[in-house]
Protein backbone atom coordinates (compact mmCIF):
# COMPACT_ATOMS: atom_id res chain seq x y z
CA UNK A 1 0.00 0.00 0.00
CA UNK A 2 1.70 3.32 -0.98
CA UNK A 3 2.47 5.93 1.90
CA UNK A 4 0.19 8.25 1.24
CA UNK A 5 -1.81 10.66 3.52
CA UNK A 6 -5.30 10.50 3.71
CA UNK A 7 -7.36 13.38 4.58
CA UNK A 8 -9.84 13.36 7.97
CA UNK A 9 -11.51 16.77 8.15
CA UNK A 10 -13.47 18.07 10.68
CA UNK A 11 -15.44 20.82 9.35
CA UNK A 12 -16.59 23.42 11.55
CA UNK A 13 -20.54 23.18 11.75
CA UNK A 14 -21.81 25.17 14.96
CA UNK A 15 -22.65 28.70 15.90
CA UNK A 16 -20.84 28.55 19.12
CA UNK A 17 -17.15 27.22 19.69
CA UNK A 18 -16.63 23.41 19.12
CA UNK A 19 -14.77 20.71 20.89
CA UNK A 20 -11.08 20.48 20.96
CA UNK A 21 -9.65 17.53 19.42
CA UNK A 22 -6.70 15.46 20.12
CA UNK A 23 -4.64 12.55 19.24
CA UNK A 24 -5.39 9.93 21.73
CA UNK A 25 -2.11 10.19 24.45
CA UNK A 26 -0.77 7.06 25.72
CA UNK A 27 -1.24 7.50 29.30
CA UNK A 28 -4.07 7.27 31.56
CA UNK A 29 -4.26 8.17 35.54
CA UNK A 30 -5.37 5.14 36.75
CA UNK A 31 -2.36 3.05 35.36
CA UNK A 32 -0.05 5.78 36.54
CA UNK A 33 -1.00 4.88 39.63
CA UNK A 34 -0.73 1.39 39.49
CA UNK A 35 2.03 -0.51 41.32
CA UNK A 36 5.33 0.32 39.61
CA UNK A 37 3.34 1.71 37.15
CA UNK A 38 3.01 -1.87 35.77
CA UNK A 39 -0.36 -1.61 33.74
CA UNK A 40 2.06 0.36 31.00
CA UNK A 41 3.75 -3.39 30.86
CA UNK A 42 0.74 -4.87 28.51
CA UNK A 43 1.38 -3.26 25.22
CA UNK A 44 -2.34 -3.81 24.32
CA UNK A 45 -3.35 -1.86 26.43
CA UNK A 46 -1.37 0.89 25.87
CA UNK A 47 -1.71 0.73 21.94
CA UNK A 48 -5.26 0.62 22.43
CA UNK A 49 -5.01 4.10 24.68
CA UNK A 50 -3.72 5.66 21.35
CA UNK A 51 -6.45 4.28 18.87
CA UNK A 52 -7.73 7.51 17.26
CA UNK A 53 -8.36 10.83 18.09
CA UNK A 54 -10.86 12.12 20.87
CA UNK A 55 -13.20 14.67 22.06
CA UNK A 56 -13.00 16.91 25.11
CA UNK A 57 -15.30 17.82 27.01
CA UNK A 58 -16.34 22.07 26.55
CA UNK A 59 -17.07 22.22 30.53
CA UNK A 60 -17.67 20.67 33.98
CA UNK A 61 -20.70 19.29 34.69
CA UNK A 62 -23.03 16.92 36.96
CA UNK A 63 -25.65 14.27 35.57
CA UNK A 64 -28.59 12.24 37.20
CA UNK A 65 -31.00 9.88 36.09
CA UNK A 66 -33.66 9.17 37.79
CA UNK A 67 -34.91 5.98 35.83
CA UNK A 68 -37.61 7.27 33.50
CA UNK A 69 -37.54 7.26 30.12
CA UNK A 70 -38.39 10.93 29.42
CA UNK A 71 -35.74 13.43 28.18
CA UNK A 72 -36.72 15.29 31.41
CA UNK A 73 -35.63 12.22 33.56
CA UNK A 74 -31.83 13.24 33.18
CA UNK A 75 -30.99 16.47 35.35
CA UNK A 76 -27.87 18.27 34.50
CA UNK A 77 -26.14 20.71 36.65
CA UNK A 78 -23.12 22.53 34.79
CA UNK A 79 -20.73 23.90 37.35
CA UNK A 80 -19.74 27.36 35.61
CA UNK A 81 -21.53 27.58 32.46
CA UNK A 82 -23.77 25.91 30.10
CA UNK A 83 -23.05 24.25 26.92
CA UNK A 84 -25.23 23.55 24.58
CA UNK A 85 -23.12 21.20 22.94
CA UNK A 86 -24.39 18.99 26.46
CA UNK A 87 -27.70 17.57 26.20
CA UNK A 88 -30.41 15.11 26.75
CA UNK A 89 -32.17 14.58 23.80
CA UNK A 90 -33.52 10.96 23.58
CA UNK A 91 -34.70 9.81 26.72
CA UNK A 92 -33.91 6.61 28.09
CA UNK A 93 -31.24 7.61 30.47
CA UNK A 94 -29.20 8.70 27.46
CA UNK A 95 -26.88 11.71 27.77
CA UNK A 96 -25.99 12.94 24.35
CA UNK A 97 -23.03 15.20 23.50
CA UNK A 98 -22.34 17.33 20.50
CA UNK A 99 -19.15 18.04 18.96
CA UNK A 100 -19.97 21.11 16.86
CA UNK A 101 -18.29 18.95 13.90
CA UNK A 102 -18.80 17.75 10.55
CA UNK A 103 -16.43 15.09 9.86
CA UNK A 104 -15.50 14.16 6.54
CA UNK A 105 -13.52 11.09 5.83
CA UNK A 106 -11.71 9.32 2.84
CA UNK A 107 -13.92 7.59 -0.07
CA UNK A 108 -14.62 4.22 1.65
CA UNK A 109 -13.76 4.64 4.71
CA UNK A 110 -16.41 4.81 7.67
CA UNK A 111 -16.09 6.37 11.45
CA UNK A 112 -15.97 4.29 14.26
CA UNK A 113 -17.24 6.58 16.85
CA UNK A 114 -16.70 5.08 20.46
CA UNK A 115 -16.02 5.86 24.07
CA UNK A 116 -11.96 7.16 24.91
CA UNK A 117 -10.03 3.54 25.05
CA UNK A 118 -9.54 2.35 28.93
CA UNK A 119 -11.71 5.49 30.24
CA UNK A 120 -13.84 3.58 32.93
CA UNK A 121 -16.28 5.98 34.31
CA UNK A 122 -19.08 4.65 37.35
CA UNK A 123 -22.45 4.27 36.66
CA UNK A 124 -22.51 5.49 32.83
CA UNK A 125 -21.45 3.83 29.86
CA UNK A 126 -20.58 4.99 26.16
CA UNK A 127 -22.51 4.21 23.27
CA UNK A 128 -20.87 3.08 20.24
CA UNK A 129 -21.98 3.55 16.31
CA UNK A 130 -20.10 3.39 13.23
CA UNK A 131 -20.79 6.46 10.68
CA UNK A 132 -20.56 6.40 6.89
CA UNK A 133 -18.91 9.87 7.01
CA UNK A 134 -17.50 9.97 3.40
CA UNK A 135 -21.33 11.04 1.90
CA UNK A 136 -23.47 12.64 3.70
CA UNK A 137 -23.84 16.41 5.34
CA UNK A 138 -24.72 14.95 8.04
CA UNK A 139 -23.48 15.47 12.01
CA UNK A 140 -23.54 12.83 14.42
CA UNK A 141 -23.43 12.63 18.51
CA UNK A 142 -21.96 10.71 21.13
CA UNK A 143 -24.31 9.22 23.43
CA UNK A 144 -23.27 7.73 27.38
CA UNK A 145 -26.47 5.75 28.93
CA UNK A 146 -26.70 5.51 32.33
CA UNK A 147 -25.80 2.00 33.92
CA UNK A 148 -28.36 2.94 36.94
CA UNK A 149 -30.58 5.28 38.07
CA UNK A 150 -29.44 8.03 40.89
CA UNK A 151 -25.82 8.28 40.48
CA UNK A 152 -24.62 11.58 39.72
CA UNK A 153 -22.02 11.02 37.21
CA UNK A 154 -19.30 14.36 36.22
CA UNK A 155 -17.53 15.19 33.34
CA UNK A 156 -14.52 17.42 33.87
CA UNK A 157 -13.81 20.21 31.40
CA UNK A 158 -11.14 18.97 29.28
CA UNK A 159 -12.34 15.28 29.91
CA UNK A 160 -12.56 12.92 26.79
CA UNK A 161 -15.80 11.74 26.09
CA UNK A 162 -15.48 10.29 22.41
CA UNK A 163 -13.23 8.58 20.15
CA UNK A 164 -13.41 8.25 16.46
CA UNK A 165 -11.28 5.79 14.68
CA UNK A 166 -11.65 5.74 10.88
CA UNK A 167 -12.10 2.12 9.66
CA UNK A 168 -12.04 0.68 5.84
CA UNK A 169 -15.66 0.18 4.72
CA UNK A 170 -16.30 -3.34 4.25
CA UNK A 171 -12.47 -4.03 5.54
CA UNK A 172 -14.34 -6.64 8.46
CA UNK A 173 -16.57 -8.86 5.53
CA UNK A 174 -12.99 -10.39 4.22
CA UNK A 175 -11.89 -12.02 6.88
CA UNK A 176 -12.81 -15.67 7.22
CA UNK A 177 -13.13 -16.88 10.74
CA UNK A 178 -12.31 -20.40 11.55
CA UNK A 179 -11.32 -22.74 14.36
CA UNK A 180 -8.43 -24.87 13.97
CA UNK A 181 -6.35 -27.21 16.50
CA UNK A 182 -2.91 -25.79 16.67
CA UNK A 183 -1.33 -28.91 15.74
CA UNK A 184 -2.62 -27.96 12.32
CA UNK A 185 -0.04 -25.57 12.11
CA UNK A 186 3.48 -27.67 13.15
CA UNK A 187 5.91 -24.24 13.11
CA UNK A 188 3.01 -22.31 15.43
CA UNK A 189 2.46 -25.48 17.77
CA UNK A 190 6.41 -25.58 18.70
CA UNK A 191 6.62 -21.98 18.44
CA UNK A 192 3.73 -21.85 21.47
CA UNK A 193 4.89 -24.75 23.37
CA UNK A 194 8.34 -23.39 23.87
CA UNK A 195 6.89 -20.19 24.69
CA UNK A 196 4.31 -21.42 27.26
CA UNK A 197 7.42 -23.52 28.81
CA UNK A 198 9.55 -20.71 29.30
CA UNK A 199 6.92 -18.64 30.46
CA UNK A 200 6.03 -21.23 33.05
CA UNK A 201 9.83 -21.32 33.99
CA UNK A 202 9.49 -17.52 34.32
CA UNK A 203 6.72 -17.50 37.13
CA UNK A 204 8.59 -20.28 39.20
CA UNK A 205 12.33 -18.18 38.85
CA UNK A 206 10.81 -15.26 39.41
CA UNK A 207 10.25 -16.03 43.44
CA UNK A 208 13.58 -17.32 43.55
CA UNK A 209 16.18 -14.41 45.23
CA UNK A 210 18.78 -13.16 43.01
CA UNK A 211 17.26 -15.38 39.74
CA UNK A 212 17.08 -13.82 36.25
CA UNK A 213 13.39 -13.04 35.91
CA UNK A 214 13.31 -11.71 39.61
CA UNK A 215 15.62 -8.94 38.14
CA UNK A 216 13.61 -8.71 35.00
CA UNK A 217 10.59 -8.63 37.12
CA UNK A 218 8.42 -9.66 33.46
CA UNK A 219 9.00 -10.90 30.57
CA UNK A 220 9.40 -8.33 27.21
CA UNK A 221 9.03 -10.68 24.13
CA UNK A 222 6.51 -9.44 23.04
CA UNK A 223 6.81 -5.61 24.13
CA UNK A 224 10.14 -6.02 21.95
CA UNK A 225 8.12 -7.98 19.01
CA UNK A 226 10.24 -10.61 19.67
CA UNK A 227 9.54 -14.23 19.53
CA UNK A 228 11.59 -16.48 22.58
CA UNK A 229 14.21 -17.42 19.89
CA UNK A 230 15.30 -14.03 20.18
CA UNK A 231 13.77 -13.54 16.34
CA UNK A 232 12.30 -10.05 15.63
CA UNK A 233 8.95 -8.79 13.76
CA UNK A 234 10.10 -5.95 11.94
CA UNK A 235 6.94 -4.08 11.14
CA UNK A 236 6.35 -4.23 15.50
CA UNK A 237 4.25 -1.38 17.12
CA UNK A 238 4.98 0.20 20.53
CA UNK A 239 3.70 4.04 19.84
CA UNK A 240 0.77 5.29 17.48
CA UNK A 241 2.36 8.84 16.65
CA UNK A 242 -1.16 9.98 15.36
CA UNK A 243 -1.04 13.69 14.02
CA UNK A 244 -3.07 16.37 16.04
CA UNK A 245 -6.06 18.18 13.75
CA UNK A 246 -4.46 21.41 12.77
CA UNK A 247 -6.07 24.60 11.01
CA UNK A 248 -5.08 24.97 7.49
CA UNK A 249 -1.49 27.17 7.20
CA UNK A 250 -0.42 25.78 10.63
CA UNK A 251 2.66 23.39 11.68
CA UNK A 252 1.58 19.70 10.54
CA UNK A 253 4.19 18.18 12.11
CA UNK A 254 2.97 14.92 14.40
Amino acid sequence: MADEDMPLIAYEATTVTPVELRASPHKRTWMDRTVDAFAYRCLPLVMANQLGWEALCPVTFSAMWNGGADVEDIAIVFEDEESPLVETHFGHGVLTFKTGYLFRTPPGHNLWVKGPANRAKDGIAPLEGLVEADWGPFTFTMNWRFTRPNQAVTFERGEPFMSIVPMPRHYLQRFDPTIQPIAANPELDAEYEAWKASRNQFNADIDIEGSEAREARWQKHYMHGMTPDGRRFPEHERRLPLRGFQRPGSDKTP
